[in-house]
């Protein structure tokens, strides 16, 4: 027997043989659609934390562990958006009692980009649909108007002398002050710094910061040469491509380092806990000398800016600034000779 009929008995053959075993054809059907099986938050945290780039990671790590915390064996399908935000402002809350903080929105804003990008992975690993994903409609608080402004000479040279005079490792405190005013760099940028991003020829220093951006920033002789013998003497064997600033006992610093600086300055020049000074304070006194002195394209090249069209458009497409002008800026900032710079000293 051939044709329509034989293929109806194979059909009824197989029911029969599945009705034996206890399986129907939808229990077969459903097996390609079942879904993967669910994680905690203890179980996916760490895997969302590898999936995140090395600017966001540590930053990201703070916050995903409040969830953790929270929440540490519940399925990361369960908390609901109501839940995500209410957790978000107790974030808030306890963040708006450091004497640093600007009524904690700022870490709020951070919670809920961590907890965004959670979600994220967990819709990409096909974990839960998009339509399902409690943090879709989590918003940023509005971003406030900064409080901060350059510090002043005399401000700047407060700071340099109890940094350098006081704590357990003056000398690791001083070369982050010092890093931090020559290059306008941000935290993550000094953090993720490795002996191979140090160029002693050129006198750049390659700084991979936020959103992924990588630029070669030129440091003064001295300065090249404090960081090259920070690694010789206290990572002399270690990989090239390891993170460059670290403890007496070669253990690489922590993010959270930065805010111990600044609580332990804090305490003996009172003023820097009531402004809330920050290694960002000295990036922007450090940015707006630049540029009133050198303008306004030469001060978004020595940020790392990638564009600024906001301010004028799509000119600085055109009138973007060279490295061989950043480095004439921080020859004026430092007195000190740059083998990139147009000019020497202004």
């Amino acid at each position: 027997m051939t044709g329509p009929d034989r293929s109806v008995d194979i059909v009824t053959a197989a029911k029969a043989l599945l009705a034996t075993m206890g399986v129907s054809p939808k229990d077969l059907a459903d097996l390609g659609t079942r879904p993967k099986e669910m994680p905690t938050f203890t179980q996916y945290v760490p895997k969302v934390l590898k999936a995140a780039s090395a600017s966001s990671r540590e930053m990201w790590a703070v916050y995903l562990d409040v969830a953790k915390a929270e929440w540490p064996t519940r399925l990361i399908d369960e908390p609901t958006a109501s839940e995500i935000m209410n957790l978000s402002i107790e974030v808030q809350e306890r963040s708006a009692l450091r004497p640093n903080s600007r009524d904690g929105l700022g870490a709020r804003a951070n919670f809920i980009d961590a907890i965004k990008f959670l979600y994220r992975c967990a819709v990409a690993d096909r974990l839960i649909p998009q339509e399902d994903n409690p943090a879709r409609d989590l918003r940023r608080p509005a971003k406030q108007k900064s409080t901060r402004r350059p510090l002043t000479t005399a401000q700047l040279s407060e700071i340099n002398e109890v940094a350098a005079t006081t704590g357990v490792d003056p000398a690791l405190t001083t070369l982050i002050i010092r890093l931090h005013i020559e290059t306008a760099c941000r935290r993550g940028g000094s953090k993720a710094l490795r002996p191979c991003d140090l160029d002693a020829k050129q006198l750049t220093v390659r700084l991979r910061e936020k959103g992924n951006t990588v630029r070669d920033q030129p440091v003064s002789p001295s300065l090249m040469d404090a960081l090259i013998a920070h690694e010789r003497y206290r990572a002399p064997d270690h990989d090239r491509t390891a993170q460059l600033l670290r403890h007496r006992n070669g253990r690489p610093i922590p993010i959270t380092y930065y805010d111990q600086i600044w609580k332990r300055i804090g305490h003996i020049l009172p003023w820097v806990s009531t402004l809330g000074v920050t290694s960002h304070w000295l990036r922007y006194t450090t940015l707006t000398w630049v540029e009133r002195n050198f303008g306004y394209a030469v001060a978004a090249a020595y940020a790392g800016h990638v564009q600024a069209s906001t301010r004028t458009g799509n000119t600085l497409t055109y009138v973007s600034a060279t490295i061989e002008e950043v480095a004439a800026a921080l020859v004026a900032l430092t007195g000190e000779p740059h083998p990139l710079a147009a000019n020497g000293p202004q």
